[in-house]
């Protein structure tokens, strides 16, 4: 589905950039420009991105606990 239609940008594009480390909207604006326009795709956008840091694990659960 396309989020952008100014920059003709796809919830799977963005979806590739934060999988390819892109963790805040200033950078998914660097790399596909998003919200660089007429910025009606800005809530959109911000949903995938926190959908993302949602299923990302914490670094508290990257803690080993000793047996």
């Amino acid at each position: 589905m396309y989020i952008c239609i100014c920059r003709a940008v796809t919830d799977k594009d963005i979806r590739a950039a934060l999988e390819e480390g892109a963790c805040t909207m200033r950078e998914l604006r660097q790399r596909l420009g998003v919200c660089s326009d007429c910025g009606k795709c800005g809530p959109h956008a911000r949903k995938l991105l926190v959908e993302h840091r949602e299923l990302q694990p914490s670094s508290m659960d990257l803690v080993v606990q000793p047996a």
